[in-house]
């Protein structure tokens, strides 16, 4: 039989069974298999899901801001990088948190797997965990240093990354602090849980946060044209940190 009479089951079933790279060239043969593949929540979705993500994961409410199958097969191809993270830390079976080991006087850093020097980008970040006298959520080149001795804000302390640190509301680059932020008055400290989005403008040269979905204005402008890694820094024992890529953000 000819596969252009082969019915959708029947081709959904078989592509579920190809790379993501040829998924990718599958959708560019004919506008039936792009439709197929376009449904970013169809049985081949949820079959790679299945064979790359865990059961826990996929039940739980820590992907709930990527509501298909594609989108949070995405995520998964996004989140932290274990072979890119200080040796204190680990992750977690989920392939989404970080585990940082309670290790004295040491910083320790994380890089995501996919750095990004073009278009506009998106992913939250959930400290799930204390954040002791420092916590730094923000970007980071390849440059950067993952590990430091002490308990100091690692990410932000060289030209190589940008920070945003939760425990005193102080925007730290180059080792500087680079004023309040949010600029308001009285601002509100992290409470662990909440979820930070973290949106990064490659077009623009600009990183913003939002905190429970209330945008709280650009905190990093001029950025350089270099692949920039999300990231976080830690210094408490057992801490754990989330980060979930969304793509690009939704304006409004």
């Amino acid at each position: 039989m000819h596969v252009d009479f082969l019915p959708d089951i029947i081709l959904g079933n078989i592509f579920s069974y190809l790379s993501l790279q040829d998924l990718r060239n599958s959708s560019l043969v004919c506008k039936r298999w792009y439709s197929i593949l376009n449904d970013e929540d169809n049985d081949v979705w949820r079959w790679h899901c299945i064979r790359k993500l865990t059961e826990e994961v996929l039940s739980s409410d820590l992907l709930s801001s990527t509501p298909t199958y594609k989108t949070k097969l995405k995520a998964f191809h996004h989140a932290w990088n274990p072979e890119d993270c200080s040796r204190n830390i680990y992750i977690k079976p989920n392939g989404f948190t970080i585990h940082r080991n309670p290790v004295a006087q040491s910083t320790d850093a994380v890089r995501g797997k996919i750095g990004f020097s073009h278009g506009r980008h998106a992913w939250e970040v959930i400290w799930e965990g204390p954040l002791g006298t420092v916590a730094v959520v923000g970007i980071a080149t390849k440059e950067a240093t993952l590990q430091t001795h002490g308990y100091i804000a690692l990410l932000g302390s060289d030209d190589q990354s940008w920070g945003w640190n939760l425990v005193d509301n102080h925007l730290l680059h180059n080792g500087d602090s680079q004023g309040n932020y949010p600029m308001l008055n009285n601002a509100p400290k992290y409470q662990v849980g909440e979820r930070i989005r973290v949106i990064l403008d490659c077009d623009d040269n600009t990183l913003a946060f939002e905190r429970n979905y209330e945008f709280l204005g650009v905190a990093f402008r001029g950025l350089p044209e270099k692949l920039l890694y999300p990231s976080v820094s830690a210094v408490y024992g057992h801490t754990e940190v989330s980060m979930v890529y969304l793509g690009p953000p939704l304006d409004g």
